[in-house]
């Protein structure tokens, strides 16, 4: 490989048209998304090996790599950012925040530190502000931002985990866990699989919490609530949902929020993507009183369609917040901001991931998130009425949210209708469990999806299952 000698720019011509090509290629992915599959056209022994074995001697042109990069990748990427992806409640990565993606990555900033970092700073505190705002939740509340909702319920957990064991004289940050007193932790049955690694990761352990009953849409009974927080003698962590994952159910917080309060416990809330209902008006009494919980999970990857990866914790009280992720080193610069990024996530060092949220925000505007979000749960309930009018098949859950759960008789023929679905790759729902049985989980959270994606996502279950009916194994 011939060295080139750097331009005034700082860039040799390689470098430069590798970013050049690297824009242009995102520019062409995006305009062509409309007619991709819905889904990779490789396997993965297909797709992996075009990128595995041995590291070549001899390096590669700039250029060239980026080449190499597009053309293998071609056929081996899923068309998640496409409004026909209905799987997994991921976000569609809005345009605005990848081109502010593009920019975080060339100013190559660490934005740990404000100090280092004034402009960033400024962008995340902003996102914070902005989202704690719409939310409705206390405005004085601590905030950091993160990798998702796992990396958010971690944080929240341990926040937690800090307030209740000081509160019983207890210094975990200084002293661990053995020996210290015992946390409580209650959580719902049907709760989402990122607490229970929060649980883990914060050493409460998964296995030893005590599992809540829940109704026939995912929520937590109150009066099961009840007798369990009767059977314990200390404050407790309890761990609420603003979203079921396959049915979008709220707990309700009206009921259960005070009984910890009374306990002197915390109140978390897992509220990925669901949460988001709080910023519209028509839609917040679905999650009434979520505000009074003690600490929020919440993505930003998921309803805001930021690019992956983006989440926030949100602390009611920002002392225990600091006192369980700050982290300093003489090497640092000391500061005196109240809001520092490195005292409210794990990481010293990462990339400035909040810009991206910045850019969506700025652009939508109030507004734009109310309309977004409102538009989604009215396509669920839009598919839900359309599918359910087919019979053999059913929608197992009421639309409390986005999400849609659909059933197509037994779960033999639920997973071959999927499975024909998937393979016609016009649209692409996934798989979950809901209520004993398989179904399709269709999750409605793209920026750009209409009632055009929401109509044939429904007509091609419909038909799917017609064939499938009609064609038994």
């Amino acid at each position: 490989m011939t060295k080139e000698v750097s331009t005034a720019r700082g860039l040799t011509d390689t470098q430069a048209r590798a970013i050049e090509g690297a824009a242009q290629a995102a520019r062409v992915y995006r305009e062509e998304l409309p007619q991709m599959p819905a889904r990779p056209t490789l396997d993965l022994d297909e797709a992996a090996g075009r990128f595995l074995g041995p590291l070549p001697e001899a390096g590669m042109p700039e250029d060239d790599v980026i080449a190499q990069i597009v053309r293998d990748a071609s056929g081996g990427l899923h068309s998640m950012a496409n409004p026909t992806f209905f799987g997994y409640v991921l976000g569609a990565s809005h345009p605005v925040g990848v081109a502010a993606d593009m920019l975080v990555s060339a100013w190559g900033q660490n934005a740990g530190s404000s100090f280092e970092t004034p402009a960033v700073t400024g962008m995340e505190r902003a996102v914070c502000d902005w989202v704690i705002s719409l939310l409705s939740l206390p405005p004085d509340s601590g905030a950091g931002l993160v990798t998702g909702g796992t990396v958010a319920n971690m944080v929240g957990v341990m926040a937690a985990r800090n307030k209740l064991l000081s509160a019983q004289g207890w210094d975990v940050e200084a002293d661990g866990l053995f020996g210290a007193p015992e946390i409580p932790v209650l959580i719902g049955q049907d709760a989402h699989s990122a607490p229970f690694a929060a649980l883990r990761y914060a050493g409460l352990g998964a296995a030893r919490v005590q599992v809540v009953e829940t109704d026939g849409e995912g929520r937590i009974m109150p009066d099961a609530f009840r007798k369990a927080l009767e059977q314990i003698d200390a404050p407790p962590l309890v761990v609420l949902q603003a979203g079921q994952i396959n049915t979008g159910a709220f707990d309700p917080f009206t009921d259960l929020i005070p009984m910890v309060h009374e306990r002197k416990g915390w109140v978390h809330v897992d509220g990925a993507f669901g949460l988001w209902l709080a910023a519209v008006p028509e839609l917040e009494h679905r999650l009434a009183d979520v505000q009074k919980a003690d600490s929020w999970a919440v993505d930003l990857h998921k309803w805001l369609n930021a690019p992956f990866d983006a989440g926030m914790v949100i602390v009611r009280d920002r002392a225990p917040l600091v006192a369980s992720m700050s982290a300093r080193g003489a090497y640092l610069p000391e500061t005196t901001v109240h809001w520092e990024p490195t005292d409210s996530t794990p990481e010293l060092s990462r990339r400035a991931r909040g810009i991206p949220s910045y850019a969506i925000l700025r652009h939508l505007g109030v507004t734009g998130v109310r309309e977004l979000v409102a538009r989604h749960c009215r396509l669920a309930e839009r598919i839900a009425a359309t599918v359910s009018a087919e019979s053999g098949l059913a929608v197992l859950n009421e639309i409390h949210s986005n999400q849609v759960a659909i059933a197509c008789g037994d779960d033999g023929l639920t997973m071959r209708v999927l499975k024909r679905v998937q393979e016609r790759g016009k649209v692409y729902p996934t798989h979950g469990e809901w209520a004993g049985r398989q179904i399709i989980r269709a999750s409605v959270i793209g920026y750009a999806m209409t009632e055009i994606d929401a109509d044939l996502l429904s007509a091609e279950v419909i038909n799917a299952y017609r064939w499938c009916a009609s064609n038994p194994e």
